[in-house]
């Protein structure tokens, strides 16, 4: 079955890589290996508008070389973690990496009770940048990113000088010092939502589909080699895909499987999850 739908996977994931912005995250994926279990990784790409799919990739392991393949064609914006492997990815090939407010804000919380009034105020601040967000959702990305500059721009302003104030008075080893440097630390790639308005504020959306890997992980607990972790992915992309159009995976994937062996190269796009729900509704009843 992975064999029949590959081509229609690289094709999605050749759109993934036509968007302006790239989701991603990325979680362990257990596997066989001589009699127990090694953590390779399942990860995943979330495309834009310009490439509305969700793609999962298998490696066995966590290093750069799995999202330098990935990306390698890839030239606009990266949005994930805080993850130190990105930097051999997006280094010296044209890409943007933009961080995640939603980290940020997590650590500042896991370490609140240490420091309760650092984690009052950042949190206050940043919840003023996700309300320009929720205003500013149905907008289109010029015109968020004008209200973003003149809304959002000085919050961030206003928080640097604290968070640099905070680090200043807090021991190196304190938690919320660690907090307060891995925001400092990736501040750059967290203002990046601030110069472009299609850049979103947080990765959430790559996290919610790695939430589902997850979950399955618990049932299925692990793939038994390296091609089995290519067909979960394969697999888990196309289904991420279908629900991401509101596509009933069972139907289509039982569409996709009788139809697609005889399908024509040229024909590989009419199957892609949203064009077959187009063509679907345009059937007469």
């Amino acid at each position: 079955m992975a064999d029949l739908v590959e081509p229609l996977y690289e094709l999605m994931a050749e759109r993934v890589r036509a968007s302006r912005v790239v989701a991603t995250d990325d979680t362990v994926m257990p596997m066989l290996a001589q009699g127990k279990t090694a953590n390779a990784r399942m990860w995943v790409y979330v495309g834009d508008e310009a490439g509305p799919y969700n793609i999962f990739d298998f490696t066995l392991n966590r290093g750069r070389d799995g999202p330098k393949y990935f990306l390698k064609d890839y030239g606009n914006v990266l949005l994930a973690d805080a993850y130190g492997g990105y930097n051999g990815v997006v280094a010296g090939n044209g890409i943007t990496r933009a961080g995640c407010w939603a980290h940020a804000r997590r650590k500042i919380i896991e370490a609140e009770k240490t420091a309760p009034e650092i984690a009052r105020e950042t949190v206050a601040l940043v919840r003023a940048l996700y309300e320009v967000e929720r205003r500013t959702k149905e907008l289109c990305a010029a015109e968020r990113l004008e209200v973003r500059r003149a809304e959002s721009s000085p919050v961030l302003s206003a928080l640097r000088d604290r968070l640099l104030g905070w680090k200043e008075q807090l021991l190196p080893k304190h938690p919320m010092a660690e907090a307060v440097n891995y925001a400092l630390g990736q501040w750059a790639e967290l203002t990046v939502f601030c110069s472009d308005g299609a850049v979103p504020i947080d990765n959430n959306v790559s996290e919610l589909e790695m939430k589902r890997v997850v979950l399955n992980r618990k049932n299925s607990l692990f793939v038994g080699n390296a091609r089995g972790g290519r067909t979960a992915a394969i697999l888990a992309s196309i289904t991420s895909s279908c629900r991401r159009h509101d596509v009933d995976p069972q139907l289509y994937l039982t569409q996709l499987l009788v139809n697609l062996p005889a399908a024509r190269l040229s024909e590989l796009p009419d199957w892609l999850p949203d064009e077959w729900k187009r063509r679907q509704a345009a059937r007469p009843a």
